[in-house]
């Protein structure tokens, strides 16, 4: 009939969304594409405990790390760990979408069993070479492998990225993130900064992009109209803070950061020290900065001397005690429990990869040592 309109598509996703990163974010990012509004359920911290272990992040924090993910119209808090058509029905969604990957109950059973077979399951593609058993196990070896060298597309190389015997599990493929200009873009708002809108800088590391982060960004954003980052050089990044930071390479960085409602743009790699050329180039109104330590640039002045100088600087305080080190911390003080969870995690998604081949094996009528043949 005339006039009609069309329903709009609401999609359904849910997960533990622990140290929510870039992964996390471009399955989102899909599963917004396949409709037109995306509600997303959080579990709650008992229900990951219960299937999975000790999460990162308490559920307060993992609800503000998604609401701030820019393809995210809503979060159902405490969503139920097992998804079912009745969950779905409630909150008015035509069906849930997750990633080409298993996840499963304590008990081993895949959680969206149900919803698969009542028709209501789509998959999009996983993010391969992010995970946060990956990001746990880099935390844990406290090394620097991650960010060294890491700016070709040689599978070799980005193998490399947080490998051990106890973190690198075969069965997901993590560890071997290949950064494309098409990864970027499908990040990037794609917008330039409108005639007469106040921009506001900031730059930092933003590792591990966390919730400080996302209530920082939050109040620089009200400063003006387009928030442009800049991110340093990993070099850069231990420079200053030493140890094995960060503990995600640039253009991990550079993705988390671009998942953020907040910020318009990325400058990769941008200079330690905000200079007059950076000020000039994006006519920059504002240089925000937070209440954490500022060390001196390597010549020994400070890295906001040209902002201070034309009176364009602004210290924000975001009241959040948040940061990467917290949860570093977090990790090491949990050493052995996170350890446990990344072993049992692996056993369980390799029990899970065999039945899954032998299935296809039993589906095609071929026996397993006829699959395996060279």
């Amino acid at each position: 009939m005339q006039g009609d309109t069309k329903k709009p598509i609401r999609v359904w996703c849910d997960g533990c969304y622990d140290m929510c990163h870039f992964g996390h974010a471009n399955s989102l990012r899909q599963a917004k594409a396949m409709g037109d509004y995306l509600v997303v359920g959080v579990h709650s911290d008992a229900e990951i405990s219960k299937h999975k272990g000790p999460p990162v992040f308490c559920e307060e924090e993992r609800y503000k790390m998604v609401r701030a993910i820019k393809w995210v119209d809503e979060v159902i808090e405490g969503a139920p760990y097992v998804t079912t058509p009745e969950t779905l029905d409630l909150h008015d969604t035509d069906f849930v979408v997750h990633g080409d990957d298993i996840t499963m109950t304590a008990e081993g059973i895949d959680t969206y069993h149900i919803v698969k077979s009542a028709g209501r399951y789509k998959e999009c593609k996983r993010t391969q070479g992010v995970s946060t058993t990956d990001l746990v196990g880099r935390m844990l070896l406290m090394t620097k492998t991650h960010h060294k060298q890491k700016y070709s597309v040689s599978k070799e190389e980005t193998g490399e990225i947080g490998v051990d015997s106890s973190t690198r599990s075969p069965w997901t493929g993590v560890s071997q993130f290949l950064p494309t200009t098409q990864k970027i873009l499908q990040f990037s708002a794609g917008k330039e900064p409108n005639p007469g809108d106040r921009i506001v800088y900031v730059a930092g590391a933003f590792d591990l992009f966390h919730v400080g982060h996302v209530d920082f960004l939050e109040i620089a954003a009200a400063q003006g109209d387009y928030v442009i980052v800049g991110l340093h050089h990993d070099q850069d990044v231990n420079r200053y803070k030493g140890a094995n930071f960060p503990i995600m390479n640039l253009h991990e960085r550079v993705l988390s950061v671009l998942a953020c409602k907040y910020v318009s743009e990325v400058v990769i790699g941008a200079p330690y020290a905000v200079t007059a050329d950076l000020m000039d180039h994006f006519k920059v109104d504002v240089v925000c900065h937070g209440t954490t330590v500022v060390m001196p640039d390597t010549d020994g002045e400070s890295p906001y001397a040209e902002p201070l100088r034309r009176g364009k600087f602004k210290l924000i305080n975001s009241g959040s005690g948040m940061t990467t080190k917290t949860i570093v911390d977090r990790i090491i003080a949990h050493r052995l429990e996170f350890t446990l969870r990344n072993e049992k995690k692996e056993k369980k998604e390799k029990a899970a990869y065999e039945a899954f081949v032998k299935q296809r094996a039993q589906e095609s009528g071929v026996t397993l040592d006829e699959q395996h043949a060279p």
